[in-house]
């Protein structure tokens, strides 16, 4: 049997967790990298510049990458600038500011449920000139996540059905809206689309889902690091 390498074995105190003005520094400045990120995204799928300028870029943001020194959270920690459930995801690839990967998108109450807005861009593309069909679907889970949170019951997916009517346009202001329509014990039935903010009638991606909303134990299993 491999020994257990020395380091596996050697714990991290917990992160503390930034409060008042230091907590809003620490998501300003998670929200300004997390800007740039995505403006580099956007250039690096855009760009037909040069292998040789390529390959200076790559060393250059290795060099970068290196700079990130210090605690790296553990796969299922929270991190210390978030508020979950229900609150602020810096790094939620759909609503996160600090996510290379996210629109993001933005969350409000809209009468009987929630809505979002956000443009997708080059990075999210599936057909030349239109967003993925996997992203729609990820909006929309997320988006009917925070619609039983706002409902007052947070829950997980367990079933998730596209339509996909339309193609969707990139670099489109895009409104999407989500509500629960029924419960069955645990279980909470949402709707939701997507449509142009310039045509919020016309709904280009619907989606039904079942969310369910676990029990204290289970909950306590899944997320150990709930406060």
């Amino acid at each position: 049997m491999n020994p257990v390498p020395t380091e596996s074995l050697t714990t991290t105190p917990d992160p503390v967790r930034p409060t008042g003005e230091e907590l809003d520094h620490q998501r300003a400045a998670i929200a300004a990298l997390g800007h740039e990120l995505r403006a580099l995204v956007d250039a690096t799928v855009r760009t037909a510049t040069p292998p040789e300028v390529l390959h200076r870029m790559t060393d250059e943001v290795r060099r970068l990458t290196g700079q990130l020194t210090g605690r790296r959270r553990a796969r299922a920690e929270i991190p210390a600038v978030d508020e979950f459930p229900g609150g602020v995801r810096m790094y939620s690839p759909v609503t996160g500011p600090g996510s290379p990967l996210a629109p993001p998108m933005q969350v409000t109450p809209d009468g009987d449920g929630v809505v979002g807005h956000c443009t997708l861009g080059i990075a999210h593309e599936g057909p030349p000139g239109y967003v993925h069909g996997g992203m729609s679907a990820m909006l929309l889970d997320e988006l009917m996540g925070w619609a039983c949170y706002a409902a007052g019951s947070p829950a997980m997916t367990v079933f998730l059905q596209t339509r996909y009517r339309r193609p969707v346009p990139l670099e489109t202001p895009l409104r999407t809206h989500a509500r629960v329509t029924g419960t069955q014990d645990r279980k909470i039935l949402v709707v939701g689309s997507i449509s142009t903010e310039d045509d919020p009638s016309v709904a280009l991606v619907a989606a039904d889902g079942v969310f369910v909303t676990p029990d204290p134990d289970r909950a306590r299993a899944l997320f150990p690091d709930t406060p």
